[in-house]
């Protein structure tokens, strides 16, 4: 069984910092592409920051500058760093991997169960 586990959300100011944690484990054996999400309340969910395999990144205008995300190969994780958060960042952040459980598997997406992100003004 393969999960997804958020972490590092919380509750900042405008201006201050979060960084999150995502922790791939279980039945893997590879990963391409690992992304962030957030779906704020009414809204429809949105692709916020990517990196594959390789280390290619890139980012939702709205957090160019601000925003960094990163993995670490072997232990399975990306990381998402927030900075000069602003309150229209506060949202449900998702994690998501395109990665396959064995060899012969077909490359799947899976996701995280969200970790909140609040930006109070």
């Amino acid at each position: 069984q393969v999960q997804l586990v958020e972490s590092g959300g919380g509750l900042v100011q405008t201006g201050g910092s979060l960084r999150l944690s995502c922790a791939a484990s279980g039945s893997i054996f590879g990963i391409n592409t690992m992304t962030w999400y957030r779906q704020a309340p009414g809204k429809e969910r949105e692709l916020v920051a990517g990196v594959s395999s390789g280390g290619t990144t890139h980012y939702v205008d709205s957090v160019k500058g601000r925003f960094a995300i990163s993995r670490d190969n072997a232990k399975n994780t990306v990381y998402l760093q927030m900075n000069s958060l602003k309150p229209e960042d506060t949202a449900v952040y998702y994690c998501n991997a395109n990665l396959r459980r064995f060899a012969s598997d077909y490359w799947g997406q899976y996701w995280g169960q969200g970790t909140q992100v609040t930006v109070s003004s």
